[in-house]
């Protein structure tokens, strides 16, 4: 990197720091950790406990926005004093380059959270993944984006808890749901809702010919408990079975995998993560609260088309991706555009450039 590039990069730096400082008003969030804070200290304040969560955790990610700007901010300072002490080709250059790269990544990550001020963003995601039509070869399709988003999950340092796994019968998987637990996971993993396609010589195909899969992909915020869901017992059949899988010690031999279904909507859910069948009923109410919100919203979003004159189909089933493995090697999201060439990384869970294409984009292609 040569001494106009990394000069470039700072006046980058810089404007991104006042744009965000603009958009945050770090003055204003000050305020309102102190009045927050202030709430905390009063002696009746966790009578009310749904209303303290709520504060604490408003007042958890105030605190952590102000600390982040503050951090992006004083190594952008640190840089420019560096860049103005170093001199291009020696070793100490080099550190500096790195450090560049890496404040531009902090940036760019930081800008997306920013963007994240949806009512669930913050919250924890859970995923399901189900194949398409066509047998083994889309059971298949599934189970590898079944390893791209916990491979993504592993890079963002989020922890994983597989609800549900139905093994495919010859290969893949006929369905999994799993728990995504990490800052702004739902915010993020949201623009993976949709049905991803792939192209590509079939492994499974003796005649070595190219197959076209589908496989869909649903991303719900885990709902917290303080969040009031009404969900009486005549509202629910609950259904205790044995576990099935792919053989080994992982599958249970007690009557503990629980089958959950809401009478009035026809959702079903199922949990055989745990051996305890409490816990597994305690994970699959959880899935239904977040089925049953994101049912809510969609009504309401559809009400807001209809109102507007707007009759596009805005079920999340829509496809929103293409994998090519041949004849030639491409990842295109056709929300956006945005595309690669390098599958393998893509596969390998390097998701971002999707997803923050996406999210910049804002969500009028949802």
């Amino acid at each position: 990197m040569e001494t106009y590039e990394v000069n470039k990069m700072l006046n980058l730096f810089k404007q991104s720091i006042e744009d965000m400082n603009k958009a945050l008003q770090p003055t204003k969030l000050e305020e309102q950790y102190r009045e927050l804070n202030l709430q905390m200290q009063q002696p009746n304040f966790w009578n009310d406990t749904k209303l303290a969560k709520k504060l604490t955790k408003e007042s958890t990610e105030i605190h952590q926005k102000l600390e982040s700007l503050q951090s992006l901010e004083s190594k952008y300072k640190n840089l420019v004093d560096w860049f103005q002490l170093s001199e291009e080709g020696t070793e100490e250059w080099v550190l500096l380059e790195a450090d560049i790269h890496e404040l531009d990544k902090e940036l760019k990550a930081f800008e997306i959270e920013t963007i994240l001020n949806g009512p669930y963003d913050s919250s924890n995601a859970i995923i399901e993944l189900h194949p398409g039509a066509g047998g083994t070869e889309s059971q298949d399709w599934c189970d590898m984006l079944y390893r791209m988003y916990t491979r993504y999950a592993q890079k963002k340092r989020y922890k994983i808890e597989v609800l549900d796994y139905q093994a495919g019968d010859e290969a893949g998987i006929k369905s999994v749901t799993m728990l995504v637990k990490g800052p702004y996971a739902y915010g993020y993993l949201k623009a993976e809702r949709g049905v991803h396609r792939l192209v590509r010589i079939s492994p499974f195909d003796s005649n070595a010919r190219r197959h076209t899969s589908f496989a869909s992909c649903d991303v719900l915020p885990e709902i917290d408990d303080d969040i009031d869901i009404d969900i009486k017992d005549e509202d629910i059949k609950v259904d205790v079975y044995r576990s099935g899988g792919a053989g080994g010690q992982s599958v249970n031999t007690t009557d503990s995998a629980v089958r959950i279904t809401h009478l009035e909507s026809g959702i079903v859910v199922t949990c055989q993560n745990e051996r305890s069948q409490l816990k597994n009923k305690e994970s699959a109410m959880s899935v239904l609260k977040a089925k049953l919100v994101q049912e809510e919203i969609k009504k309401q979003e559809m009400t807001l088309k209809n109102i507007q004159g707007e009759q596009k189909d805005i079920a999340w089933g829509s496809q929103i991706r293409s994998y090519v493995f041949h004849p030639y090697q491409m990842v295109k999201d056709h929300r956006t555009n945005y595309e690669v060439g390098q599958v393998d990384l893509v596969m390998d869970g390097e998701l971002d450039g999707f997803i923050n294409a996406y999210l910049k984009a804002g969500d009028d292609h949802e």
